[in-house]
């Protein structure tokens, strides 16, 4: 049997802000943009998250929510650092590490480096380690595979361990809301909820059929997570299967031309990236996000691939015209490409492909 570990550090943007600002250490630390604009919060301190301010919420209503919280912008080389001394505590223990993200991975220690037989030891060892060099804290979830690791992870946070055994994973499981269980959106969640699955003893209750005729090839996904099966490996050398940029723009925008210099400025960024990892994309994906929030996507796979930023910019201006240009107002503009002609390793965490930084449309 597997032995996995998930490796979560705890508020890991805000944990670097008041390790490195002793000013900040005990108060609400919001990460993330300028609350008196348009901007998001990356992360947040413990301390705001009391008052209800959680990632991805506008630093508007974080303001709201907790207007004594000390807003700062990221500062990524100082994040990239941690994480690089984080991967290399993990990287002494086992080479089967997959990061998720520059603060969360699983480690499979079944074969281990420090020839140690029990998991749950090198998990408090790597926190301890993490600690002493970096000053900050992680939590951890132990298990045999990594549905059920990373369900441990969330148990006691902060800075906290927990073991979910084969003797212990079926009541562990049933005993939780399904909306923790890694794989169930806020979409799935609801139509879960309509269903009468509220926990996982309720997702047990169903059968493979019923799974798969209310949610497709997804049914059997959770079909077997309510069950604790999960084979999925520990990948040590994932391959990112797209790439892109986004951006929440300072003002709702409803000019068509100022939304194309928008695009026109991404489909440069994405065809470096591109370039810079020796690669070309067959599928271009438009997304765009109104100001009432309403999220459209649309996308076009090419025979031939896309090689430049103007090849880009053409089939983004088509899929513009397939939306509500003009029609209605506009808060964020993305473009994203996959379907590559060679394997892009996942090197760099993706979190900093997130728009942090939130330029006016004018710029």
């Amino acid at each position: 049997m597997r032995k996995i570990i998930h490796i979560d550090m705890d508020a890991f943007f805000a944990a670097v802000e008041q390790r490195d600002n002793p000013e900040l250490r005990g108060r609400p630390v919001v990460v993330g943009g300028d609350p008196g604009g348009r901007g998001v919060v990356a992360t947040c301190s413990y301390e705001a998250r009391a008052f209800g301010v959680h990632s991805a919420m506008s630093a508007a209503r974080a303001y709201r929510l907790c207007p004594q919280a000390v807003f700062v912008r990221p500062h990524f080389e100082a994040y990239q650092e941690g994480s690089r001394q984080v991967r290399q505590i993990f990287l002494d223990c086992t080479d089967l590490v997959e990061p998720l993200s520059l603060d969360e991975a699983y480690l499979d220690v079944t074969e281990n480096k420090l020839a140690n037989p029990s998991a749950t030891r090198i998990a408090r060892s790597i926190r301890q380690q993490i600690f002493n060099q970096t000053g900050l804290t992680a939590s951890a979830g132990v298990s045999y595979n990594k549905f059920l690791a990373k369900l441990a992870s969330d148990v006691n946070k902060p800075n906290g361990l927990t073991l979910v055994t084969p003797e212990q994973a079926a009541d562990f499981i049933a005993s939780l809301p399904v909306r923790r269980f890694h794989g169930v959106g806020k979409v799935t969640e609801e139509r879960m909820q309509r269903l009468g699955i509220l926990s996982g003893a309720d997702l047990r209750a169903r059968s493979r059929e019923e799974l798969q005729r209310y949610f497709g090839n997804s049914g059997l996904y959770y079909y077997q997570i309510a069950r604790g099966i999960d084979e999925r490996p520990v990948e040590p050398n994932r391959v990112r299967k797209s790439i892109g940029k986004e951006i929440t723009l300072a003002e709702d925008l409803s000019d068509r031309a100022q939304m194309l210099t928008i695009l026109g400025r991404q489909a440069d960024q994405v065809a470096v990236l591109l370039q810079e990892h020796g690669s070309t994309a067959h599928c271009l994906t438009l997304k765009v996000r109104y100001a009432d929030f309403q999220t459209l996507t649309r996308s076009r796979t090419m025979t031939d691939p896309f090689c430049s930023a103007a090849e880009l910019l053409a089939v983004a201006e088509d899929l513009l015209t397939k939306t509500r240009p003009g029609k209605q107002s506009v808060r964020l503009l993305g473009l994203t490409v996959s379907q590559f002609s060679r394997d892009i390793p996942v090197a760099d965490p993706l979190q900093l492909e997130l728009p942090f930084t939130l330029p006016s449309a004018q710029q």
